[in-house]
């Protein structure tokens, strides 16, 4: 209308309005702290091949193409001023998350292939990044440090990890401690490698968005490392695919507090 002031409208990523407040995520940077369980374990290389994109291939035969990482974090995380930490509703979530590796160029990275969480600032920051994230239910054993309602940090403590989307059970798992680590694995060890990708609003099979994006944690602040042996089960479920990836040998558990921040990827290709 004639006369009518036009302001700019802020939000990552939305809704967008004049102040910002409403948006469902915070400016970055973003910081994260939690606590990761991760069991590794080697599936038929040709079933990652099957869920790679064209022009993203396996590791070569000697990098171990079969070998998959399934991680359940705890997260609290935060933007730079951390009002969500006084507002923990805001700050914690869960994640259970598959990774693989890939080559992409002469480069080896690491790709997320399936991924769930239980709130919805986690799922659109998730889309964001490139993660093909997706609602879920997620529980994993906590450690303590007092009493006797969990396990300690030491030789032969126990945890367990569920996953659940769709009041279906997905995937249920152990972890248990023989000692501690110089690393919690090699799957999940390098920059992620995504495709950002959204469909034109014709929805005639082409992208309003296709993106291959590379992204890092930065100013990493690392717990000790508990390593040892590890179960893993997945399940089927008429609206997933874990178990095409279904676990053949298992290589171990780990578990490991850990702090990072994300502060932007790259767009490697557009």
């Amino acid at each position: 209308m004639d006369g009518v002031e036009h302001v700019s409208l802020r939000g990552v990523p939305f809704p967008r309005t004049p102040s910002g407040r409403a948006s469902l995520l915070p400016p970055l940077p973003w910081h994260y702290s939690g606590d990761l369980l991760t069991v590794e374990y080697r599936t038929d290389p040709a079933a990652i091949a099957a869920l790679l994109p064209e022009g993203v291939s396996l590791p070569h035969d000697d990098e171990d193409p079969g070998a998959v990482a399934f991680i359940w974090a705890d997260w609290q995380s935060c933007g730079d001023d951390g009002a969500e930490l006084l507002d923990p509703v805001r700050a914690q979530y869960k994640e259970a998350f598959v990774v693989v590796r890939c080559r992409y160029g002469e480069q080896l990275f690491s790709r997320c292939l399936f991924i769930w969480v239980d709130k919805d600032f986690a799922l659109v920051r998730g889309y964001l990044q490139g993660y093909p994230k997706k609602l879920g239910s997620i529980h994993q054993t906590r450690p303590v440090t007092r009493g006797r309602a969990g396990p300690r940090l030491d030789v032969g403590a126990r945890f367990g990890m569920t996953l659940a989307a769709s009041d279906r059970r997905l995937a249920q798992a152990t972890v248990t401690l023989e000692g501690e680590r110089a690393t919690n694995g090699f799957v999940n060890a390098h920059a992620m490698l995504h495709h950002r990708w959204f469909p034109r609003i014709e929805l005639d099979d082409r992208d309003s968005l296709s993106e291959v994006v590379t992204m890092s944690g930065v100013d990493l602040d690392l717990g000790p490392v508990w390593g040892g042996s590890a179960t893993l089960e997945v399940f089927d479920s008429p609206s997933e695919e874990l178990t095409s990836i279904a676990p053949r040998e298992i290589i171990g558990g780990y578990f490991r507090s850990v702090g990072t921040t994300f502060n932007g990827g790259t767009t490697v290709e557009a």
